[in-house]
């Protein structure tokens, strides 16, 4: 059990455990009036928490097409202060977006399977959370541009390789690029991660810097302050 400030996530069943992406994507994701939002491969349910955590009027969608992980994250919303503003679908994103044509969301948000077309990692589970076909981003992009509310926004966390193919894919479907955070584990150090935010609307990019570690176990100003509210390690 990993326990948060004002909740706690079992961690049962589910292949991919809390992680760095998925906090951080919890922490810093935003949009202008994130009344409706939607998480795309909850997993645990942590994002989908973070959010309703920082949102406090918001209602969360968060879909899962591994049963076990969606019964988990199901547990943990259902323990948590804001279940009543908390759903999951147990199904895929695909399946989600064909049986409600006409939801539109503010903030739609995912840490999604991002090794495509990579040597496949053991375990059927572990496989299914960390591996992606390329058809898996463009039918992603093509749902998101279908239930994303005018002036709402997309945020999804990928690595640099997996990112630059998803920008490129993103402009086919209507998705325009308004922010990029770079994320690194040391100033020095090159991104390994990206934070990519899109939007219907065009608007000029924002690009800025997110680094973890100022020296080893020592987190950085910026981290702190974007996980202070969530850590029980920080006062």
């Amino acid at each position: 059990m990993f326990h948060f400030k004002q909740f706690s996530v079992d961690q049962t069943g589910c292949a991919m455990k809390i992680n760095t992406d998925g906090v951080l994507l919890g922490a810093l994701a935003a949009a202008e009036n994130a009344g409706d939002i939607l998480d795309i491969g909850t997993g645990t349910g942590v994002i989908a928490l973070m959010l309703a955590q920082r949102f406090t009027t918001a209602s969360i969608d968060a879909v899962e097409i591994d049963k076990s992980a969606a019964q988990t994250a199901k547990a943990n919303f259902a323990a948590s202060p804001f279940a009543g503003r908390l759903k999951v679908y147990a199904l895929s994103f695909e399946r989600f977006f064909e049986d409600n044509p006409d939801k539109k969301y503010n903030l739609i948000v995912s840490n999604p399977p991002f090794y495509i077309n990579s040597l496949k990692s053991p375990g059927a589970g572990k496989q299914l959370a960390k591996h992606a076909d390329a058809a898996l981003f463009d039918n992603m992009l093509s749902g998101v541009s279908a239930h994303l509310q005018t002036g709402g926004v997309f945020w999804l966390v990928l690595p640099i390789d997996t990112a630059k193919l998803v920008k490129h894919q993103a402009q086919q479907y209507g998705l325009n690029l308004q922010q990029l955070i770079n994320i690194g584990s040391y100033p020095q150090s090159e991104p390994h991660r990206q934070l990519l935010v899109f939007g219907l609307t065009e608007t000029k990019l924002q690009q800025n810097d997110f680094v973890i570690y100022d020296a080893p176990k020592q987190y950085t100003g910026q981290y702190c302050m974007a996980l202070q509210q969530f850590f029980t390690i920080f006062p």
